[in-house]
């Protein structure tokens, strides 16, 4: 009878495990194919499953990821916030620091974008998305210098980095340094960024 009872109770269990696995391999196909609502409603499943497990802050980052660019960004706010509470211990919460900064940049809360961008540094120091992002809204703030210093950082981690060459050209000039802009502009252009092209035709000799 003890024998019979284990395996009923064993089973369930492996049985709700698996339906989880199904909700988030089938949120991540769809949102790869860039069907975020079909992609929120598959992590909204898995996360009614185990809402309040450790494990499933994966689901409510990816669910916030998916809110993220469908522009609810308070909606994305919201889910990298209950990741980050669930399981703030976790490899993956410096990525949900730094999407939430990026949801927060996109509503104009600069100096929270900058906090969280901070947090994802301190979890991740080799992070060169968050230091650009952070060398973003420092430049918004017009703190240019600070702003080099991370633009600096995330070229030093990620040495054909052209979107943080752009930017620090940006900056450059903005503190009267052309030549550097230039330098930096057509470093941008030779790692892809096809921005970078206007800035040296209007700017540079």
């Amino acid at each position: 009878m003890k024998k019979l009872l284990l395996v009923l109770l064993f089973v369930p269990l492996v049985s709700f495990g698996q339906i989880e696995s199904v909700y988030y391999a089938s949120g991540a196909s769809k949102y790869e194919s860039k069907d975020y609502y079909g992609a929120i409603a598959d992590y909204t499943k898995a996360i009614e499953l185990n809402p309040n497990n450790p494990k499933t802050s994966v689901a409510y980052l990816k669910r916030g990821d998916a809110k993220y660019r469908l522009k609810d960004f308070d909606g994305a706010i919201a889910d990298h916030t209950k990741a980050i509470e669930l399981n703030p211990n976790n490899p993956k919460t410096s990525a949900a620091y730094l999407n939430r900064g990026d949801a927060k940049y996109r509503l104009k809360d600069f100096n929270g974008a900058m906090a969280d961008y901070s947090k994802a540094i301190k979890f991740d120091p080799d992070y060169s998305l968050a230091y650009s992002n952070r060398g973003n809204v420092k430049s918004i703030l017009g703190d240019e210098y600070g702003a080099i210093a991370d633009y600096n950082k995330a070229i030093e981690l990620d040495p054909i980095y052209a979107n943080a060459y752009h930017n620090r050209g940006i900056s450059k000039e903005n503190i009267g340094d052309l030549n550097g802009a230039c330098f930096d502009w057509k470093k941008a252009i030779s790692f892809g960024n096809s921005n970078s092209a206007e800035w040296v035709r209007n700017q540079c000799n």
